[in-house]
């Protein structure tokens, strides 16, 4: 679920992807509600530093709800949920995502962490991977798995870990 921000208002929003073993020689790349050269930067930065392979892959990315998502902070979602779906690992039901990811794998504070968190905690959800600066600013009730690097958010999706 990734935590955003839609003109003033936090939101939360469903990010979903599916990634299977392509069919045909060049495989598909399908997008709805994200920005195609958006997927493809992320998909590059979690081969390039974080070792999961999408060359031989079909990828299918969908915003649920039919919302469009424009802003940089959906970067870290679309990556858990590429990963997520790449692994056969389910991120927990009741965590949000956000964050944007650098071509380098660093992952970057958003703006309006704060406004996000109680957002997500106000709808009933206790966990958060987001962002190491927003671990100081956890509401009550909800614990944030803060990450510095692309490849930390794999790592705690592969293991199941968002303590």
């Amino acid at each position: 679920m990734f935590a955003g921000i839609e003109g003033s208002r936090p939101v939360l929003v469903e990010f979903q992807a599916l990634v299977a073993p392509s069919a045909f020689g060049t495989p598909r790349r399908a997008v709805v509600g994200w920005d195609s050269g958006r997927l493809a930067m992320v998909l590059a930065v979690l081969e390039a530093r974080c070792g999961l392979g999408f060359g031989d892959r079909d990828i299918y990315l969908n915003v649920a709800g039919g919302l469009r998502i424009t802003e940089p902070a959906a970067d870290l979602a679309a990556a858990a949920a590429l990963a997520s779906s790449a692994l056969d690992k389910p991120l927990p039901q009741d965590c949000v995502v956000f964050g944007e990811a650098s071509l380098s794998g660093d992952v970057r504070q958003v703006s309006r962490m704060d406004s996000r968190l109680k957002e997500a905690a106000k709808l009933g959800f206790s966990r958060a991977l987001a962002p190491r600066a927003a671990e100081e600013r956890a509401p009550e009730g909800v614990h944030i798995a803060g990450v510095s690097r692309l490849s930390e958010a794999v790592a705690r999706i592969g293991d199941g870990d968002f303590s």
